[in-house]
């Protein structure tokens, strides 16, 4: 059965389609059906030790580890759970995202969503790209902690062009790692078209955005909207007034006229 659905299962990177060199495209297959889409831009925040100059004390630095693009990556789609599995630089550093589909009850009544319900990155501070001269070199699992993220309407698609950090609990002494997420289109069950996400629901930041830039707008409109009708309501009361002045009020001008 094993055997039978990893032959059936296909994951993709499409990270050649996007023009940012930091982004990656990741499609997950099954059934010859896209199951999950996921494109984003991703950099991990990773203190770590090191050395003093004198040999004896503790200094913390930090590493920027960015998703390297053509990463190797592994996904498992089901009706309520989906997961992403991404490792780059020979496994040194693995990223995995786990999907949770559940329904709430709220004024309006039941209402279905999936969020991304757990974030556990795995990475190797013996790997000398991004770490330097680490005390006690090894890997070490940074995981999230009753996450609940980017929620959005099941048959949605998540968008967030906005960066987002979340923070993920090492197991090197508990050091705190930031993984910073942005450019963000995700969508880990209900697609209706193979490659292609559905309606987008956009995040809380990138909504103030958008309403940031078009509110100048609207305001301006509307105030050019109430400059036209002053005009016009002055034109014609203007011309009201002036075909009122010329009307003799006494009869015996009447005699002038003509």
């Amino acid at each position: 059965a094993a055997a039978r659905l990893a032959a059936e299962q296909e994951v993709e990177n499409l990270s050649g389609l996007s023009p940012n060199p930091e982004k990656d495209i990741f499609v997950v297959r099954e059934n010859r059906t896209t199951c999950l889409m996921a494109e984003f831009a991703a950099k991990f925040i990773v203190p770590y030790d090191v050395w003093a100059s004198n040999y004896v004390d503790l200094l913390t630095e930090q590493a920027d580890i960015p998703l390297a693009r053509g990463a190797e990556m592994k996904g498992r789609c089901g009706s309520n759970e989906s997961e992403l599995e991404i490792s780059w630089l020979e496994q040194a550093y693995t990223l995995k995202l786990f999907f949770l589909k559940e329904g709430h009850n709220t004024s309006r009544g039941p209402e279905a969503f999936w969020r991304l319900s757990r974030i556990q990155f795995t990475y190797d501070t013996a790997e000398r790209t991004h770490f330097k001269d680490a005390v006690s070199p090894g890997k070490h699992t940074a995981s999230s902690h009753r996450l609940s993220a980017l929620v959005t309407p099941v048959g949605k698609s998540y968008e967030c062009q906005a960066q987002q950090t979340i923070s993920l609990i090492s197991s090197d002494h508990q050091k705190t790692v930031q993984l910073l997420l942005s450019e963000v289109r995700i969508q880990p069950f209900d697609i209706t078209a193979d490659f292609v996400f559905s309606e987008e629901h956009k995040c809380p930041v990138d909504q103030r955005e958008q309403l940031e830039e078009t509110l100048p707008l609207i305001l301006g409109l509307i105030l050019g909207l109430v400059i036209v009708i002053t005009l016009c309501v002055y034109h014609i009361h203007h011309k009201l007034t002036a075909s009122q002045a010329q009307i003799p009020r006494d009869r015996s001008q009447y005699k002038h006229m003509g």
